[in-house]
């Protein structure tokens, strides 16, 4: 698109991203508030990093419709770090910990400069949501009590959740009027964010839940002030503390514990999830975007690092890119980065003109928003979800979990990695696959015509997923992929499910993504997430099910009217008999199409011996004729790989077809047959099609593509060719 037009769409787009700007700043208000207080911070540094980030984000990022700001997943690591780094006193601590925002700001462009965005790929999905649901389960420890009114609950996530029966019946039996009000907002607050979805007024849902809660809130204040005899019940220390002067003097961070042991740890953690964060909601709005558009990972690493920086000098929190907000931002129709913008300009109007009537809102209020989100984090259905992937996937979500929570986030997902780490050792029960090949390249990527093959070998896992994830990034998602893990011992929960996603990713763009090579293998369950080991038979158990794959072949047969088999239930006796497999072993048949005289199937064999022996699965075509022909072995001109075996026999050329015999390179014993056999309406047919290696054994032909696993495009072509095939040799007399 040229600059006058990209102009002219931009300016177009304008109004639509200004309103999305104004949805998202409706719920980035509260809760920007609300992650603040969670956090142990003031209450507008919540909204400064929102602002920061929605102003650098639109101006230096590589995301079109992500919206940026304070993050869910770093409440719990804030929190420790103002409370340690303080050693009691709070706002010294929020000093400490600006300093290790800045720090933390600065590594995260130096990860962008780096070109490092790729190492999120290092953490197995399972271990990330046992994170995720770890810190879901600290927010709601600590703002369940808040919501109910209760300031004063301390101690670590476990003592906090261990409180909370307490904690209610506290409230339930309270004398003091000021925590009654302020629980009864807190709870109603809660129970509009779970009803919110439910009512399905289009008028009401113009208003974000968070924003309804502000509302009622505010509206519960002017009743008291206007209305009523009584004054307003609630105390100020269960109010937002805003400063009088928002933008005035901003705090200092303080480096004076830049060296220390505890200002390091908080450093890295800080990073650690801020990075973590941010890459996965990239990574989820990119595939919320109605124009498919891919960020540029890097390059938003650097801006929220970026934003980061100025975001701690000014007082703030960390800037990361959040999921629900840019999801809001979609769902409203925010077309490029200047949504991002609005989204900051409307906060610093709402913070200018609304200051006086945000000090009304009881932090019970924003503490149930926060309790709510903590909930859906750490829900029962992530819990059902991760268990129908796998058993070994709960386990590594269970320990990550409860490791978290006992500890830290680093040391829960240290020991997440660790743990499924190990348990891939145990499920293969060999340690030397993963140490012996974990630095060799296992990934290797051509074209083929005008189709990407990516062939996956040894085993692939979140220790070698970047390589994989490096080749598929180079393929515009508008062609043909086939990738190949047959050669692979064994394929991860971590690469399945990032799989599936370029699969879709694929399919909206208008390109064809298929997975092929995993027929033999087994599961622990039926979810096409979950990882995959080699099996030399087929598992029997109830789990086991047909793969993707196979399930298109099925359909196929079905279109073709063929008969579909997951293996032979006979012996096949015609494949020896071929010149190309004299010096070939066949270990297995499988994945059979047929009908009365084809079949095409998928095959597992060897070629070669000791240590040059190689292991090989191709798909091939076999049809089976009711009359004699003459042996001879057709191939491309210049082939060599299957003619090997016939050396010695001269090219035979077909004298009135000159182009033919420059084409092709046809050989066999009986030259007079063979001339006689290729008729011109046979020659025409190989002119026209599509090249493949064909041999006759006088009883039936066989036809191979590539030594390869075909996809299911190649393989309906296959099929179509040896349908036509056939017809046209019906027609040709054969000479005996």
């Amino acid at each position: 698109m040229s600059k006058r037009g990209t102009v002219k769409t931009f300016v177009g787009q304008l109004p639509q991203n200004i309103f999305s700007g104004f949805v998202v700043s409706l719920v980035a208000l509260p809760l920007g508030l609300g992650l603040a207080l969670a956090s142990g911070a003031p209450p507008i540094s919540g909204v400064i990093a929102a602002i920061v980030g929605g102003i650098v984000c639109s101006i230096l990022g590589g995301s079109q419709v992500t919206i940026t700001g304070p993050g869910n997943g770093l409440v719990v690591v804030i929190l420790s770090a103002i409370t340690i780094l303080g050693n009691g006193n709070m706002y010294e601590g929020y000093l400490f910990t600006l300093a290790a925002i800045i720090i933390s700001g600065v590594l995260m462009f130096i990860l962008g400069i780096l070109r490092l965005g790729s190492l999120s790929n290092f953490f197995p999905s399972s271990a990330i949501q046992g994170m995720l649901a770890a810190i879901g389960i600290g927010i709601f420890a600590k703002q369940v009590h808040v919501m109910l009114g209760d300031l004063s609950a301390k101690g670590s996530i476990v003592d906090l959740l261990v409180m909370v029966p307490g904690g209610i019946l506290d409230y339930i039996q309270t004398n003091s009027t000021s925590v009654f009000y302020a629980g009864s907002i807190g709870i109603i607050s809660l129970l509009i964010m779970i009803f919110y979805s439910k009512i399905r007024n289009r008028y009401f849902q113009l208003i974000p839940a968070p924003m309804w809660i502000i509302v009622f809130s505010i509206a519960f204040y002017y009743y008291f002030d206007i209305f009523s005899a009584s004054k307003y019940p609630i105390d100020q220390e269960l109010l937002i503390n805003l400063p009088d002067k928002i933008f005035g003097k901003f705090p200092q961070p303080n480096f004076e514990k830049l060296l220390e042991f505890e200002f390091i740890s908080a450093v890295i953690a800080i990073t650690l999830i801020a990075s973590i964060e941010s890459l996965l909601s990239i990574n989820a709005v990119d595939k919320l975007d109605p124009m498919k558009r891919r960020s540029n990972i890097n390059k938003d690493i650097r801006a929220l690092g970026i934003a980061t920086i100025i975001s701690g000098f000014l007082g703030g929190l960390n800037v990361v890119t959040v999921i629900a907000r840019s999801s809001i931002n979609v769902n409203n129709k925010g077309s490029n980065r200047s949504a991002n913008l609005f989204h900051a300009t409307f906060l610093v109007l709402f913070i200018l003109l609304l200051a006086s009537e945000l000090r009304h809102i009881p932090l019970a209020a924003l503490a149930a928003i926060l309790v709510y989100t903590g909930y859906k984090l750490a829900s029962p259905e992530n819990i059902r979800k991760t268990f129908r992937i796998g058993s070994e996937q709960l386990i590594i979500f269970m320990v990550t979990l409860l490791v978290t929570i006992t500890t830290n986030l680093i040391t829960g997902i240290v020991i997440g990695i660790i743990t499924t780490f190990i348990i891939h050792v145990i499920i293969n029960k060999n340690f030397g696959m993963f140490a012996s090949n974990l630095f060799k390249p296992n990934v290797l990527m051509f074209k083929e015509d005008d189709t990407y093959y990516v062939s996956v070998k040894n085993f692939s896992s979140f220790l070698n997923y970047t390589k994989l994830k490096t080749k598929l990034d180079q393929i515009p998602e508008t062609e043909d992929v086939i990738i190949d893990f047959s050669m692979c011992d064994f394929v991860d929960h971590s690469v399945m499910e990032n799989v599936y996603n370029y699969a879709e990713s694929f399919k909206r763009k208008g390109g064809h993504f298929e997975v092929v090579g995993l027929d033999d293998y087994k599961s622990g369950s039926t979810h096409p997430f979950a990882l995959r080991k080699f099996a030399l038979s087929k598992p029997k158990d109830k789990k086991h099910s047909l793969t993707k794959r196979q399930k298109s072949l099925s359909s196929i047969s079905e279109e073709l009217q063929w008969n579909y088999q997951e293996v032979p239930q006979t012996e096949i006796t015609e494949l020896p008999e071929f010149g190309y497999f004299k010096t070939r072993q066949i270990k297995k048949v499988s994945n059979i199409l047929s009908n009365d005289h084809c079949s095409l199937f998928d095959i597992d064999f060897s070629e070669g011996e000791m240590i040059a022996k190689q292991n090989i699965k191709a798909t091939m075509l076999h049809i089976g004729l009711d009359s004699t022909i003459p042996e001879f072995t057709l191939d491309r001109e210049g082939i060599f790989e299957y003619i090997i075996h016939f050396a010695g026999f001269k090219d035979i050329d077909i004298d009135s077809h000159p182009d033919f015999s420059k084409r092709f390179y046809l050989s066999g014993k009986n030259e007079e047959k063979i001339r006689s056999f290729f008729t011109d309406d046979l020659i025409l047919f190989f002119e026209s099609n599509t090249y493949y290696h064909i041999e006759s054994n006088e009883k039936g032909l066989l036809i191979i593509g590539r030594e390869r696993l075909a996809g299911v495009k190649e393989i309906k072509s296959l099929a179509d060719f040896g349908i036509r095939l056939t017809q046209i040799m019906s027609n040709v007399r054969t000479a005996v």
